[in-house]
Formats: C-alpha cells, sequence, structure tokens
C-alpha cells in the first residue's frame, strides 16, 4: 500500500465513533492491551505522561513536548485528531514521522487490526 491508501485503510477498516456511534465504543481496554502486547510492551521502555481532561490537552501536550525539547529530551508527541495530514498526529522531536513509517506500521499490525478491529478516532 501507498500512504493513500494506507489511510485510506485506516479510515474505513476501522470502527469509527465519528462514522458508527456507539457500536465503535470499547467499554474495556482489552484492545489496547492486546495491542501493546503484539508490539513488545514498547510503553514500558520510555517514560511518558498522559494528559487528560477536558479541554487543553493539545495546548499542554505540545507545550511540555516543546519545554523537553529545549532541556535537551528526545520526545516523541501523539495527539488526535489531525487537521490536514494524519501524520500531525505522531511528532518525535517536533516533526511529524515520515509516510513510510506509517505505512510500515500499519502493514506491521494489519494482521491484528483484521482480528480484534481495534476502534480509531478521526
Amino acid at each position: 500500500m501507498n500512504y493513500s491508501e494506507t489511510i485510506d485503510y485506516l479510515f474505513t477498516r476501522l470502527p469509527m465513533f465519528s462514522r458508527i456511534g456507539a457500536a465503535a465504543y470499547k467499554t474495556d481496554l482489552t484492545n489496547t492491551v492486546t495491542l501493546c502486547e503484539a508490539l513488545g510492551n514498547p510503553q514500558t521502555k520510555f517514560k511518558s505522561l498522559h494528559i487528560a481532561g477536558t479541554n487543553g490537552k493539545g495546548s499542554v501536550s505540545h507545550m511540555l513536548a516543546a519545554i523537553l525539547q529545549t532541556a535537551g529530551y528526545k520526545t516523541g508527541l501523539h495527539t488526535s485528531p489531525h487537521l490536514k495530514d494524519f501524520r500531525e498526529r505522531i511528532r518525535i522531536n517536533g516533526e511529524m514521522v515520515n509516510e513510510a513509517f506509517v505505512i510500515d506500521f500499519t502493514e506491521r499490525i494489519k494482521p491484528l487490526i483484521e482480528k480484534i478491529e481495534p476502534s480509531f478516532l478521526k
């Protein structure tokens, strides 16, 4: 798949609340845990911050990433949704990941996507 086909696959294959409503909502973390386990639990290999709440998560996330980068830390940032390009969601040291990263990652987990049908926010 090329980048455009990969994004189309993600948006059409995965159940999205914005498209199908409550049927896309998962009431537990089973799919998240399954995906993390399939990827070797990468969340255990680095320090992270999870920012939650109603308003301001994106602003706070971007400010913290900028502060940490300025202090010399390598930062990864995931936000959702995106405005123009899906890659806006995933940044390393402030730079969007390249298209090949999105393609390769999606191809890598595609069999698991087909099996467990994780939900996805547009």
